[in-house]
């Protein structure tokens, strides 16, 4: 018995995701899946080391997974994220990325998003990856993924002003201007926050 299919679900992998991070081919890992050919000892570390438990544990000679306190949990990165939609049954999906497991305690969501465009240079360049904690709620000053008029999320700076119960939207491009919503507005159109940015991911070698 193994438990590689189990534990290539688990976290997240396609056959075709673990195959490339293995460098072995998609038919490689169906066959170490149905039992047809085993991978030798250096890629069960491998594979122990992906899905953060034990080789013991993966070729079934003990249930004891012995996650480590290092284990990744990977999110998808989406090219859009539309309004009213899970995140579970989004499917422009367009890569992978990992985050530790610790960060997703408790109920935390977390997914990523492909950034467009350049109203939030130099801050954020196109194709930059951001991590997102999905919330509903945020701090003025937050760099969030924000729904308007029900349309696909937007990345911008949000400003509170509980004072006057208004919410703006600000680029960190001087060339395009922020956009204030009244009370009324935030409501009837709707205005909501999708998630907060909690990390940037950058390239090597982009600018």
């Amino acid at each position: 018995m193994n438990r590689i299919k189990e534990l290539r679900k688990a976290t997240g992998y396609t056959q075709s995701k673990l195959a490339e991070k293995l460098n072995v081919s998609r038919t490689t890992v169906t066959m170490w899946e149905t039992g047809n050919h085993g991978p030798d000892v250096d890629t069960l570390k491998q594979l122990a080391e992906i899905f953060g438990t034990t080789v013991d544990y993966i070729v079934g000679s003990s249930d004891r997974a012995n996650v480590s306190s290092n284990k990744v949990i990977r999110i998808p990165v989406l090219g859009s994220v539309p309004a009213g939609i899970p995140l579970e049954a989004i499917e422009d999906i367009i890569d992978w990325e990992e985050i530790p497991q610790s960060l997703a305690s408790g109920e935390k969501e977390y997914f990523a998003l492909q950034v467009e465009g350049d109203s939030m240079y130099p801050d954020y360049l196109p194709g930059d990856i951001v991590i997102v904690q999905k919330t509903p709620v945020c701090a003025s000053g937050d760099d969030c993924v924000v729904y308007v008029n029900g349309y696909d999320a937007t990345l911008k700076q949000v400003r509170l002003d509980e004072k006057h119960g208004t919410l703006t939207i600000v680029p960190k491009n001087p060339s395009y201007p922020p956009r204030t919503f009244s009370r009324e507005e935030i409501q009837s159109l709707p205005v909501t926050i999708a998630g907060v940015v909690v990390e940037l991911r950058r390239k090597v070698g982009r600018k």
